[in-house]
C-alpha cells in the first residue's frame, strides 16, 4: 500500500526532455540498425549518409539562399534538424546524457514549451554564428548547440539567484568557461572543425532568452521598461 505522503527519490523528468531523448536515440538506433543489415534492406546502409546530406545544417547553402533570395522550405527546415542528425552514436549519446541533465534543471523551473523553445531557438542561434562568424567548409550536425543553449539558461538561472543574495555574479558562467577551455584544448591537441562557434552561439541565445521565458521574465522587462 502507498503512502500519501511518499516522495520519490528522484524526481521524474519533465515530459519534453523525455520525448527528445527517445527522438535523438530512436534515430540513432534505426541508423545503426541500418547499417547492419537488420532493419531497412540494402539501402538502409546509406540512411545516415542520406539524412546528413538533407538535413545538417550548411553555411553554403545559407549563402545561395541568401544571393538569390529564394528561401525554399526543405533548405530552412536544416535550421532545425540539424541538432537530430549526428555523426556517430557516440555524439548522440553524449548529447542525450547532456539533455537529461540540464534539461531537467531549466524544465522544472521554466516549464516544458518554454525549455523546448530554449532548445529549438539556440540551434537556430548556434547555426547563424557558425555560419556568419566563420567561413565553415564542414556542414553543422548535432545537439551540441541547443544542449548549450539549455546550459546557458541553466547559467541564467545561476546568475539570477547570485544577483538575489548580493554574491558575485560572474561564477554562475564558470561552468562554460570550464566547458569552453576544455573544447578549445582538445581541438588544439586533436584537431577539428570550430564548431565551438555554434556552441557558445547557441549558450549566448539560450541565456538571452532566459529573460523572456522565465517565470515572471515578461513582468521584469515590461516593470524596467516603465522605469526607464
Amino acid at each position: 500500500m502507498s503512502s500519501p505522503h511518499y516522495t520519490p527519490a528522484v524526481n521524474p523528468l519533465p515530459p519534453v526532455v523525455v520525448a527528445l531523448v527517445l527522438f535523438i536515440m530512436g534515430i540513432e538506433v534505426a541508423f545503426s540498425l541500418g547499417a547492419r543489415g537488420m532493419i531497412g534492406g540494402p539501402g538502409a546502409v546509406g540512411w545516415r549518409l542520406s539524412a546528413l546530406n538533407s538535413y545538417a545544417f550548411s553555411a553554403d547553402v545559407l549563402s545561395w539562399m541568401w544571393e538569390t533570395g529564394r528561401w525554399p522550405f526543405e533548405q530552412l527546415i536544416r535550421f532545425v534538424t540539424y541538432p537530430f542528425v549526428h555523426g556517430s552514436m557516440t555524439q548522440a549519446i553524449f548529447v542525450c546524457v547532456f539533455v537529461l541533465a540540464m534539461g531537467k534543471m531549466v524544465g522544472e523551473v521554466f516549464g516544458g514549451v518554454a525549455m523546448l523553445i530554449i532548445f529549438v531557438l539556440s540551434g537556430v542561434g548556434g547555426a547563424l554564428a557558425y555560419a556568419l562568424l566563420l567561413d565553415p567548409r564542414y556542414p553543422l550536425v548535432g545537439g551540441f548547440p541547443p544542449v548549450y543553449g539549455l546550459i546557458g539558461a541553466f547559467t541564467w538561472l545561476l546568475w539570477r539567484g547570485l544577483s538575489l543574495v548580493g554574491a558575485n555574479q560572474a561564477r554562475a558562467f564558470n561552468l562554460i568557461a570550464v566547458l569552453m577551455g576544455i573544447q578549445l584544448l582538445f581541438g588544439l591537441l586533436f584537431g577539428g572543425t570550430n564548431d565551438w562557434v555554434a556552441d557558445l552561439g547557441g549558450f549566448a541565445t539560450g541565456f538571452g532568452l532566459s529573460f523572456f521565458l522565465a517565470p515572471g521574465g515578461w513582468a521584469r522587462i515590461r516593470d524596467r521598461m516603465r522605469r526607464d
